[in-house]
């Protein structure tokens, strides 16, 4: 009998972070904005501006957050490797008994482990004490221009979701029309997130909703309080 190939979704990792907590932060920040507004008897066109500013203004915002933060990891994994390539020209004796201790303790005996390090030494001395003794990968290494575009453009998306639904609900139902249609796009983005990373689709749509109807009841909350001076 053939065996199925494993599906794994690590791979996905460094992508799929970025674009749902842009996604997620899209839906949420600019439906919570539309209903603050709509709660304090804004009009339709303010509504809208605040919205539209709401969009250009987060987009942004997670493009250079994800970028500056991507990039301080980068740096770091990129100092670490520089220290270790240093190392490995200076003192590769100790680093090859560093290597053959990690693989000891995970479990081989002193023998295998020397020559496993020696082994994997010679093929690639670097990317072996990057995988093991540092847990530096190519799947999972910061890679700042690629969070920074999935962050910016699935927050776009995000955010044109609830945004539309001012050019089309009449201006008295838009709190509530938003707030529940908001929430639906918050649970199938779960849902879709859950799908593509491997996870439980049931706990991911609870985890979303939840605090998309958290944020969005507060602001309008505050809408409504401070109505007369917004």
């Amino acid at each position: 009998m053939t065996r199925l190939a494993e599906i794994h979704f690590t791979h996905r990792v460094g992508w799929l972070r970025a674009a749902v907590l842009g996604a997620n932060d899209g839906i949420v920040s600019t439906a919570s904005l539309i209903v603050g507004v709509a709660a304090a008897e804004a009009s339709r066109g303010n509504v809208l501006v605040a919205g539209i500013a709401g969009l250009v203004a987060g987009a942004m915002s997670m493009a250079a957050g994800e970028y500056v933060s991507v990039s301080s990891q980068a740096d770091t994994e990129r100092t670490d490797l520089d220290r270790e390539r240093e190392e490995l020209a200076t003192d590769g004796a100790n680093e090859l008994a560093e290597l053959a201790s990690i693989y000891v303790n995970r479990g081989l005996d002193p023998e295998l482990a020397q020559q496993v390090a020696i082994q994997l030494t010679a093929k690639d001395a670097l990317g072996t004490h990057a995988r093991d003794e540092l847990g530096i990968s190519d799947t999972l290494s910061a890679r700042p221009v690629q969070a920074a575009f999935a962050s910016a453009g699935s927050f776009t998306i995000g955010a044109l979701l609830p945004l539309l639904l001012v050019f089309f609900v009449p201006r008295e139902a838009l709190t509530w029309t938003v707030s529940i249609s908001s929430l639906v796009f918050l649970a199938l983005l779960g849902a879709v997130a859950a799908h593509a990373g491997g996870s439980s689709i049931g706990k991911s749509v609870a985890r979303v909703t939840f605090w998309g109807a958290l944020a969005m009841a507060l602001t309008a909350a505050v809408g409504a309080l401070f109505g007369t001076t917004v």
